[in-house]
């Protein structure tokens, strides 16, 4: 992969309700390029919602979604398609092909499960393989032959194959232990401060928020109740903030 400048993202007004129920209530955050923003908040909070609107797999009622000036809410422009094809996204569960081998899996949006550039995708793979941190010999393994946290590495393999700009993470250390959970979060940072790409990350985890943040958003009933740099996030004043941080219940 080359260096490269993320993609900037500007999300204005989103709003989103399934029945009676609000889950996004006027969402407005900012992600500049080559950044890595953490979103945090309870279960419930609209985290995931918020995610699968930005990925195009929910349509919200109304607000903006710019991802590099490109409305990806408006289904009738012909640029969102060319500007997701710049997006890659590690899901929680690594959602792997068990029927695929490794290698398979790595360059399915490449090729679109279709088996053509046999040859060149197996070398891509084991190229990816390399970056997360894994041997060669994995790309010729079924999902079900390695670990859970192997697993997880490949699914980022898999997510940075295509070389996006702006790269999405869920809950990407959930399931690992500390010192897996540390290498993920390293691959992570290193993509942001070494290939120049946007991350935007949805976590639990404020051991991991702390090590691959840049800035932090709180989202809270549907809406972002405090954002600011990773430095300030101990020291932000919001009651909201503090008790997620510390755990506390009061």
């Amino acid at each position: 992969m080359t260096e490269r400048h993320g993609s900037s993202l500007e999300i204005a007004g989103l709003r989103k309700s399934f029945d009676d129920k609000i889950v996004l209530d006027g969402v407005n955050l900012g992600v500049r390029p080559g950044e890595s923003l953490v979103i945090i908040g309870g279960s419930g909070a609209g985290k995931s919602v918020l995610l699968k609107c930005i990925l195009g797999l929910i349509q919200p009622d109304s607000g903006t979604i710019l991802i590099d000036g490109v409305d990806m809410t408006d289904q009738r422009s012909d640029r969102t398609d060319a500007v997701r094809e710049r997006i890659g996204m590690l899901f929680q569960g690594g959602a792997l092909f068990d029927s695929m081998p490794v290698w398979r899996n790595i360059t399915f949006a490449l090729t679109q499960g279709r088996a053509r550039d046999s040859k060149k995708m197996h070398a891509l793979a084991i190229e990816m393989l390399e970056k997360v941190g894994l041997e060669p010999r994995v790309a010729d393994l079924r999902p079900a032959e390695i670990s859970g946290g192997m697993q997880k590495r490949v699914a980022l393999a898999r997510a940075i194959a295509a070389n996006p700009d702006l790269i999405f993470f869920d809950e990407p250390t959930t399931g690992l232990d500390p010192i897996r959970a540390n290498t993920i979060n390293q691959l992570i940072r290193g993509l942001v401060t070494d290939l120049g790409c946007t991350a935007v990350t949805i976590t639990h985890d404020m051991a991991s928020a702390h090590h691959i943040a840049d800035q932090v958003a709180m989202l809270h009933e549907g809406r972002i109740v405090w954002a600011g740099p990773v430095d300030q996030l101990d020291k932000s004043g919001n009651e909201l903030v503090d008790r997620f941080i510390h755990g506390r219940t009061d």
